[in-house]
């Protein structure tokens, strides 16, 4: 007989028997959510490993040039980012330990970059240094003769000329000085102006400067001056020397004076230039070589012309497109430094250049290994480029400030050359109170570093941040609208709106159905005529409020699933939607008569700066929102 206690002992075995087999499965399933995770961490170390991050100064450079750099090097997966055009940015990035691989940047001066020195590779004994003219690469020295960063192709500027005029009124075109303002003079008789320039732009105001006395800068005294100007080592502010500058402030009077430049010329932008030219107006103004070709196709007789200098000389005025540089740390990995240095390589290529240069402009590069094909547009200064007679500008963020300021002054009369020499070399020494006040505490920083399981995490917090924003169901970012890591650090407003992509980023709402979501999503990544088409990986889009599986092919990538919630996306649901992108791109976009975005209306940057200039925000938790396979 089985006793009662028999019965409860019975009972024990069995209830232990199934609470061990139970524990067996949940030992079983958490081992393989620990290998799962394992293996998901390791994937994600490898892939941060294998990755190069390239930031761009320009989304133009996103759009054509990066495609055909990932194009080139198809092993390599580099992270392009569309950064921004000032040095202040990745200075901040390096302060806060979010220094990217390779830097690009246009708006640029070896004065501003000498915080960074240290942060930076020495490029001085590569190949690629080696090919830099020396006439050029000596802009880029540092004292020590290291070199940081290199110039890609050149932007000409110089003297765009109507030849219509010149033969209708029977002027020779300048061929020097002294006949550039008997042109001007003798315009000036007819009722025709002869020169002007949109001077309501500080770069012009600078350029002129510079342009005039070109050669003398790039004496043996003025490359002394430019080095110590540009010291990194130099712990104290740099005026003017006595030797160069002077005389350049005296040409700058001459010029105003033969020119008839006066106070309503400061009112002067580059469409009343163009507008004058185009009427028969003016027969020349400064500019960059690609009016040539523009005005040619309008059918005005259009040629380029140098600066003329007084000793005789002709110079061109220069502006890379932009300046390159390596993050030391590479050097510390022999295997991504030579990963870093092939994209470098493939960066500064012949046909590489090729796609940066603007329409109607010939490849002018300041490398011996890029051979120089003139077009009928530049035939008039191919002897000034062949004698290597291109100026690089001094654009510091100073030159820029005091050039505007004091050459406005000159125009308007309110300064002699005396005074304004005098003026200049005060702003440089004055040294400028930059503290700003902190409108943004981030917490804990955050990746750009694209992951197939899951995305980028860095942008999915500002996705996620923004959705809130703009109070929408859905964000769908294109993959350049965030400009890279966020930061454990405390942004000033300006370096917090340096968080979104900074050429035009515009926002478009909409409400749509699921079926519309999962199309407008396919569009998003697969492309659409006029629109932006993902080149690879970390140029996908961000997705807010949705996950997106995605299958990766030779042609492209496929969406396989969107899904909201953890459940899939049904054709008969309904979503607010915000679509973040340039507006050439959202103004193609092919939605029908029942899905009509709204919005664009104001930047994004504007609403972000917006949004975190009370000193309230809260930055949002990222999400896993995309899986690639």
């Amino acid at each position: 007989m089985i006793t009662k206690s028999g019965k409860q002992v019975g009972r024990v075995v069995m209830k232990k028997k199934k609470w061990n087999k139970l524990l067996a499965v949940f030992l079983v399933m958490a081992t393989v959510l620990s290998l799962l995770a394992g293996c998901g961490g390791k994937r994600a170390e490898k892939e941060d490993a294998e990755t190069i991050t390239v930031y761009l100064w320009s989304t133009n450079l996103y759009e054509a040039y990066a495609p055909y750099i990932q194009e080139q090097l198809p092993d390599i997966n580099i992270e392009f980012v569309v950064g921004n055009n000032d040095l202040d940015f990745y200075r901040f990035l390096e302060e806060n330990g979010g220094l990217p691989d390779i830097i690009t940047c246009c708006r640029f001066s070896l004065h501003d970059a000498s915080p960074l020195k240290d942060s930076l590779m020495d490029l001085s004994t590569t190949n690629v240094a080696g090919a830099v003219y020396s006439t050029y690469l000596n802009n880029f020295m540092n004292e020590d003769g290291s070199v940081n960063w290199l110039p890609v192709c050149a932007d000409a500027h110089g003297f765009v000329v109507n030849k219509d005029l010149f033969e209708a009124y029977d002027i020779p075109l300048p061929t020097d000085y002294e006949s550039f303002v008997s042109a001007c003079q003798a315009f000036d008789k007819a009722g025709i102006r002869g020169f002007t320039a949109d001077y309501f732009y500080d770069y012009t105001c600078m350029e002129t400067l510079q342009g005039l006395s070109a050669s003398e800068l790039s004496s043996v005294d003025g490359r002394k001056w430019r080095t110590s100007y540009s010291d990194p080592g130099n712990t104290t502010r740099e005026g003017l020397d006595s030797t160069v500058w002077p005389e350049a402030f005296e040409r700058m009077e001459r010029f105003i004076r033969d020119t008839g430049l006066s106070r309503d010329d400061l009112e002067m932008n580059y469409d009343d230039i163009v507008e004058l030219y185009q009427s028969g107006k003016l027969a020349m103004y400064f500019g960059t070589s690609a009016g040539v070709k523009m005005f040619q196709d309008q059918g005005i007789k259009t040629t380029f012309l140098p600066f003329f200098q007084e000793n005789g000389e002709k110079w061109l005025m220069t502006t890379p497109y932009f300046q390159v540089a390596l993050n030391r740390d590479l050097t510390q990995d022999e295997t991504r430094r030579k990963k870093a240095m092939k994209v470098l390589s493939t960066m500064l290529s012949e046909d590489a250049q090729n796609r940066i240069i603007s329409d109607g402009q010939d490849l002018l590069s300041y490398s011996q290994d890029v051979d120089i094909h003139l077009t009928e547009y530049l035939k008039d200064v191919k002897p000034v480029i062949e004698e290597n007679h291109m100026y690089i500008r001094i654009a510091s963020n100073d030159f820029f400030s005091v050039s505007k300021d004091v050459v406005s002054k000159m125009i308007s009369g309110e300064y002699d050359a005396g005074q304004a020499y005098q003026s200049f070399d005060t702003q440089l020494l004055d040294e400028k109170a930059t503290s700003e006040k902190v409108v943004l505490n981030s917490e804990k920083s955050y990746s750009n570093r694209f992951h197939s399981s899951g995305g980028n995490e860095a942008y999915s917090v500002m996705a996620n941040t923004l959705r809130g924003i703009y109070g929408t169901d859905v964000l769908i970012a294109t993959g350049n609208s965030f400009t890279g890591n966020v930061l454990k650090a405390g942004y000033t407003e300006k370096m917090a709106g340096d968080m979104i992509m900074p050429n035009g980023l515009s926002a478009y709402s909409c409400k749509m159905s699921g079926a519309e979501l999962k199309e407008t999503v396919r569009n998003f990544v697969e492309g659409y005529p006029g629109g932006f088409l993902p080149f690879n990986r970390g140029s996908l889009p961000v997705f807010s409020g949705i996950s997106v599986e995605l299958m990766e092919t030779e042609d492209g990538y496929t969406v396989r699933k969107v899904t909201k919630d953890g459940k899939k996306v049904q054709d008969n649901d309904t979503f607010t939607v915000t679509c973040l992108a340039t507006p050439q791109h959202m103004e193609a976009y092919p939605a029908d008569q029942n899905m009509v975005f709204a919005g664009g209306e104001t930047s994004v940057k504007d609403t972000w700066t917006a949004y975190v200039s009370d000193g309230n925000a809260i930055l949002a938790e990222p999400e896993d929102y995309i899986n690639v396979r």
